[in-house]
């Protein structure tokens, strides 16, 4: 008796939504490392490759460039605002989380300079958007007359130690932003993700 074709074959299930949502999640993952390795102009491809999908599914969940770096710029601006939003939260804290995004991430010191440079328009707003976002995070726990509450002090700094955040380590580079703070007069809590 023959076998019927196909019978008794084991099919892979498609996982449907949950295969969408676990690549999507690895997608972001892969876009933070490599935007953290080479900053906001990195290649889609090496996104994909990172991620281990095809640029097909890359293009499902992110149509452009724009779309993976906000997906990616959004979580950090997130984390910055959970902090901020903490009951016991303080300016240092809030500050500590900062910091920590500036050491992990090119992308994120970009965020912080939206100056156009290679970037689409939208690109350009969403940074703009972020960076206010950031600092309305920041303002809230700012006391009323310390040495940042002038009009433009507060980001300024930010942008003035994602300046000094360089270096081949995370470590030189959170240790590199952490004298500048110092040399600005600013207190700075523990240099960690929020929730880590």
């Amino acid at each position: 008796m023959a076998e019927e074709p196909g019978r008794n074959v084991r099919r892979s299930l498609n996982a449907g939504p949950k295969a969408a949502a676990r690549n999507r999640a690895a997608l972001i993952g892969a876009a933070r490392e490599i935007y953290a390795e080479s900053g906001l102009a990195a290649p889609l491809s090496a996104i994909a490759r990172r991620a281990g999908v095809s640029q097909g599914v890359l293009y499902r969940h992110f149509p452009d460039r724009d779309t993976v770096a906000a997906a990616v710029l959004e979580e950090n601006v997130r984390q910055i605002e959970d902090a901020a939003g903490k009951e016991d939260a303080s300016l240092a804290g809030v500050l500590g989380v900062v910091t920590w995004h500036l050491t992990e991430s090119a992308a994120f010191i970009s965020l912080l300079h939206p100056d156009g440079r290679h970037r689409g328009d939208r690109t350009h707003a969403l940074a703009e958007d972020l960076s206010r976002r950031v600092e309305r995070a920041l303002r809230v726990h700012l006391p009323e007359g310390h040495r940042l509450s002038a009009a433009d002090d507060l980001m300024l700094a930010v942008a003035m130690v994602s300046g000094a955040v360089t270096g081949p380590t995370r470590a030189e580079r959170e240790r590199r932003a952490l004298d500048a703070w110092r040399l600005l007069g600013i207190e700075v809590g523990p240099v960690r993700p929020f929730g880590g």
